[in-house]
Order: structure tokens, then C-alpha cells, then sequence
């Protein structure tokens, strides 16, 4: 198996947690924008968010079970998901959200501005947060979660880039 093979399935397994990742940012005009705990974590981090989050996690999975029974998803796929109960995309979805959420707590403890780049703890936070989540349910080998974290690390710098310049986000990081 190739080294750009083993990137492809990495990143669909962990499609959940990158979509669980970006939803809240499309769902803003839900007015459901109530802070979680805007003191500690800012005023962005939202029980919508958390909602969105976890339920588009948890829909994605729910899409990658479906997919499974195609011979090309299934070629691309870490894992047999027909093994797995939508528990995985419920806990990716919600690590996502609340490890953006940690990173925030830390950026305010540390007099750090929202919108403000904290580098690279903005791009990593959820992958970390969805990993630590997932792994109550599957543990992937260390080689998957290191290409999870650096894949993030750059995946999240241009979607950032597009989004700002699409103007969904207020800044490029």
C-alpha cells in the first residue's frame, strides 16, 4: 500500500470529525448562539455549535456506514464500518467541538484574543479532541493519528484561507 493511499483512507476515516469541525460555521444563522461558558471559553463557543458539531459528526458517519457496502469506499476505508455503531461519529463529532473548546479555555487563560492565531494548537485542537474522544471506541495505529494531526494542520490552514476569502470567516487562521 502506498504512503498517498494510507493519507486518502486516514482522511476519510476522520471525515466525521473535519466536518463536525466546520458545520458550526454554516449553521450561524441559527439563533440558537447562546455562549457555553463565555467567561472561560469566549462568546464564540456556542451550545449551537456543540449541536451542529455533533450531529453532523454523527450524520457523516452514519453516511461512511452506507458507503461501506461500495467496493471503492470500501477499499478506502480504515476500518469495517459495519462493525462500528454511530457511537464513533457521535464521539468524533463531539471531540472535534470540545477540543476547539480546550484550546479556547487555554487562548483566554493565556490573555489570547478570539480570532487571534495560537499556532498551531487553532489547527490540531479538534483532531486531538476527536482522536482522544474515538479512541473509548477504536484506537487507530500511531502512524494514522500522526498523518490525522499533520494533515489537519494543513488541511485547516487552507480551508481557513478559503473561507476567509469567501468571507465565512472573520480571519485567515
Amino acid at each position: 500500500m502506498s504512503f498517498s493511499w494510507l493519507v486518502l483512507q486516514s482522511l476519510y476515516f476522520f471525515l466525521p470529525a473535519f466536518i463536525a469541525n466546520m458545520a458550526p460555521e454554516f449553521f450561524k444563522w441559527i439563533h440558537f448562539n447562546q455562549p457555553i461558558w463565555e467567561k472561560k471559553l469566549g462568546k464564540n463557543k456556542t451550545w449551537r455549535g456543540i449541536i451542529v458539531a455533533v450531529v453532523f459528526g454523527t450524520l457523516t458517519f452514519l453516511l461512511q456506514k452506507w458507503l461501506f457496502q461500495f467496493s471503492f469506499f470500501k477499499s478506502i476505508s480504515l476500518i469495517n464500518y459495519s462493525d462500528f455503531g454511530l457511537l464513533l461519529g457521535f464521539l468524533m463529532g463531539l471531540g472535534a467541538i470540545l477540543g476547539d473548546a480546550v484550546a479556547s479555555f487555554f487562548k483566554r487563560r493565556d490573555k489570547i484574543k478570539p480570532g487571534e492565531s495560537w499556532m498551531p494548537y487553532d489547527q490540531i485542537d479538534f483532531a486531538i479532541g476527536a482522536l482522544v474522544l474515538g479512541w473509548f471506541v477504536y484506537v487507530p495505529k500511531a502512524g494514522i493519528a500522526v498523518i490525522i494531526l499533520v494533515s489537519s494542520f494543513f488541511l485547516h490552514l487552507i480551508v481557513s484561507r478559503i473561507g476567509y476569502w469567501l468571507g465565512i470567516k472573520k480571519n485567515k487562521f
